[in-house]
């Protein structure tokens, strides 16, 4: 019978079988707890004078995971949000093992306890209209890079997709309707699918780069006719903004990526007046608690929402009900 003390079996464990297997997280999220011990397990080793395979479960004291942390932050430059990132990884890790042996329930209670640091809550960064613009516009359309760079930028910002799932999207996820415009199906975090609309106009750059080729090809490809990932996504986004920026000043001061899109779309489509439930189905979030951090960021919502119930004003305004909008019950349906 194999030794339940022993640390080794139950990472393997936990990483193959309980992260990819039951819980199904998402790639960057199993990467993410991966990376976490393998920076803990080579420094516990070396504290204990022992090799990492011969590590015990309670090696791993609460004093130890402790100087780890601050291993972390003073001595590799990690940041308060990395040290907690790794620390997540070590509460998930020890309740996994309390869980699966009650021997260990003990151990599990201390390295569970260990807190989260406070961080200093930092305001989303999103594109106000012009800035979006100008990125859209920097490509040149006169080539075939640029026809592909655009539709790519306007992809993100109509459907507010990660760059994970922009970069997994296939010509058959895309479904023109009678009306020029249409949806495309994206795979969010654990697999999940959503749908979401597109306009005319993004389905018209985005059926040009489909000309000739089979329906479960990547829409999106590299210069080099390979899937595009999303290491180039990043990469293509950062170039234009470098573009956009030498007409549009204010996005030099703005660190923008593909998530910089993505919520530069949740608080426009705040700022038109659609409901945060519908954009949390946007987005692809599972809790509606994560989509309504853009209600907070937003000033101008906030502003309008203040103009609303000013009583120097003496207007009442009367708000439709969200079931006679046609349009977006059709988006609804569509879900």
């Amino acid at each position: 019978m194999p030794d339940r003390s022993v640390l080794g079996p139950w990472v393997k464990r936990f990483l193959l079988g309980h992260l990819l297997g039951e819980r199904n997280l998402a790639r960057n999220t199993q990467a993410s707890y991966r990376d976490a011990l393998c920076l803990l397990l080579p420094f516990a080793a070396a504290r204990l004078k022992t090799s990492a395979d011969q590590l015990l479960i309670e090696d791993l004291s609460a004093d130890l995971v402790r100087a780890f942390l601050a291993n972390l932050e003073e001595v590799r430059g990690c940041t308060v949000r990395t040290r907690n990132q790794r620390l997540g990884a070590l509460h998930a890790l020890a309740r996994y093992i309390g869980e699966r042996s009650p021997e260990h329930v003990e151990w599990s209670g201390h390295i569970r306890a260990i807190p989260f640091k406070r961080t200093e809550h930092i305001p989303l960064t999103y594109l106000e209209k012009e800035e979006i613009q100008a990125l859209l516009d920097a490509p040149d359309r006169r080539t075939q890079q640029g026809r592909r760079d655009h539709a790519l930028l306007l992809f993100l910002y109509n459907s507010g997709a990660r760059a994970s799932e922009a970069a997994q999207v296939t010509i058959g996820d895309l479904e023109l309707d009678s009306g020029g415009g249409g949806s495309v199906k994206l795979r969010g975090k654990g697999s999940k699918m959503r749908v979401c609309p597109l306009w005319a106009t993004t389905m018209t750059e985005l059926l040009r780069l489909t000309q000739a080729r089979a329906g479960g090809a990547r829409l999106f490809l590299n210069r080099y006719g390979d899937p595009i990932t999303r290491f180039g996504i990043h990469t293509l986004v950062e170039r234009h903004v470098r573009l956009a920026a030498t007409k549009v000043r204010s996005l030099v001061a703005k660190r923008v990526s593909p998530h910089t899109i993505r919520h530069t779309t949740a608080t426009h489509l705040l700022r038109a007046g659609v409901d945060i439930n519908t954009i949390r189905a946007w987005l692809g979030h599972v809790s509606v608690d994560t989509t309504t951090i853009y209600a907070d960021t937003d000033l101008a919502t906030k502003t309008r929402a203040l103009a609303a119930c000013d009583p120097s004003s003496g207007i009442q305004t009367k708000r439709s009900r969200w079931r006679d909008d046609p349009g977006l019950m059709e988006f609804l349906r569509g879900l």
